[in-house]
């Protein structure tokens, strides 16, 4: 297997996590486990409007359903950095490691980063709907 295989299939894998994590923190965390209202409570108790927890929770399910597929990942990636800023903002006060109380800053930073590479290194293996770039465009069929 060449290098440039690896390197989409590693992208492919960033790709898929990412979209994993967007789905369980959506659906499992905000919907299953703290509820949508409960959710906008915890906005609310932050200064953040109620309404932008459930903006909030329909952007990670779309997102993560759209990168697990690989749809457009470059931009739906590019798309979340500023949701995932400003959860590294809503945990600051909480202390750095994510394990503390309310949860640090540690891993939604992490994910801003993740999200950043994505949406620089673009879809990988297995993409439903390739993100075209500029210097980076395939004509239909072509492989790499």
């Amino acid at each position: 297997m060449s290098q440039s295989h690896l390197t989409e299939f590693g992208i492919f894998l960033l790709r898929i996590a990412l979209g994993i994590m967007f789905l369980a923190h959506s659906l499992f965390l905000k919907l299953f486990i703290f509820t949508l209202p409960g959710t906008a409570q915890f906005f609310i108790s932050i200064g953040l409007p109620g309404w932008f927890a459930y903006m909030v929770f329909a952007v990670e399910a779309i997102a993560g359903a759209l990168l697990v597929l690989g749809v457009q990942a470059r931009w739906v990636a590019s798309a979340t950095v500023p949701i995932l800023a400003g959860a590294t903002w809503a945990h600051s006060g909480n202390g750095w490691m994510f394990g503390y109380e309310n949860g640090g800053w540690e891993y939604p930073a992490y994910l801003t980063l993740l999200a950043i590479v994505q949406g620089l290194l673009g879809d990988g293996r297995f993409a439903l709907s390739p993100s075209f770039a500029p210097g980076n465009v395939q004509m239909a069929g072509e492989t790499t």
